[in-house]
């Protein structure tokens, strides 16, 4: 079981999922101490315009606070929510006249419901942590049955035969990057891994690619803007590039051309890449559609790593088929 850990308060499922949890709990009180329909609506707008001014500093303040909260150990990150919690409370009371001095007009039940909401909160996302826990091994494995198919073992090592004799020392860099590109796929599988290390082993896959398919596959890498340090989901971009030479470029009578671009637009990280969507009469072989398990899967891995802050679409328009991803910037920690 992984290790309990406090949730991403920069993300925003995390911050969503917050409000929608705090309100819920108050709405509940309300509903609980409420003896007449006819004050309830009074009563919620009161709830709400003392509520949300408390809830909404405290997400910001979170926020800012979030790089603190990854050199936080659990417990310690509980008490900082919890103490953040309190403070605001204090705060917007004292903006609603509430004066220090005054200890005897403290606003106690506020302070309490606050903290009770941060705790509850916590607890929340808690379980929400280790009920994903299977989850996140069944991504693990959905990693594992997205590598490489094994028809590019067999056909890479058909390539590298085929040269041997004609070119050696050609034939002996392939193996040794076949095997360097094995060698990284059957490792232990983290959870994240960077951007950086992804496209270098998409570029090994390339390589080898190149090897059988020699001049029918062009690729164009644009990548200036790529921040190499950003965490991504291991695998991810690999499976579309074997899509796309194997559907797009593969089938093709002649030379096709995949396009990869990576760059940093803001606090995100846009990926698209594009490949030939070759019509059937002009395909040689019968391979060339059904990119969508490789896509489905890598959508069901952002989602869980990213929440609602990722996004992947894809289909096809005017003779290419273009998956674009968006996810957010997290650097790798040192």
């Amino acid at each position: 079981m992984r290790p309990a850990r406090t949730p991403d308060w920069r993300n925003l499922g995390v911050m969503l999922r917050s409000g929608l949890l705090v309100n819920a709990l108050a709405a509940l009180g309300l509903l609980a101490r409420n003896r007449s329909w006819d004050t309830l609506l009074l009563d919620a707008l009161e709830m709400a315009a003392r509520i949300e001014p408390t809830l909404l500093l405290s997400l910001l303040v979170l926020y800012a606070l979030q790089p603190t909260f990854r050199r936080l150990p659990v417990r310690a990150g509980w008490a900082l929510v919890a103490l953040v919690a309190l403070l605001c409370a204090v705060v917007v009371e004292g903006l609603g006249g509430w004066q220090i001095e005054d200890m005897r007009a403290w606003p106690l039940r506020e302070a309490v419901w606050a903290v009770f909401a941060a705790l509850a909160a916590m607890i929340y996302f808690t379980v929400q942590e280790r009920a994903l826990g299977p989850a996140i091994a069944q991504a693990r494995l959905m990693a594992l049955s997205a590598r490489i198919r094994p028809h590019f073992l067999f056909n890479s090592l058909n390539a590298v035969l085929g040269i041997m004799r004609d070119d050696p020392r050609r034939a002996e860099r392939a193996l040794e990057e076949l095997s360097d590109l094995f060698r990284v796929l059957m490792r232990e599988n983290r959870e994240l891994v960077t951007l950086g290390e992804e496209l270098a082993l998409c570029r090994q896959y390339i390589e080898l690619e190149k090897l059988r398919l020699g001049e029918r596959l062009g690729v164009v890498w644009q990548t200036d803007g790529c921040p190499p340090d950003a965490r991504v989901p291991p695998l991810m971009l690999q499976p579309l590039l074997e899509n796309a030479v194997y559907h797009g470029v593969e089938p093709l009578a002649g030379a096709g051309e995949v396009r990869v671009s990576v760059k940093r637009v803001g606090g995100n990280v846009m990926v698209e890449i594009d490949n030939p969507a070759p019509p059937r009469e002009g395909r040689i072989s019968a391979h060339g559609s059904g990119n969508r398990m490789a896509v489905d899967n890598i959508r069901e891995r952002l989602m869980l790593f990213f929440d609602l802050e990722a996004q992947l679409d894809a289909g096809e328009q005017d003779g290419m088929y273009r998956v674009r991803i968006r996810f957010p910037y997290r650097a790798a920690v040192a």
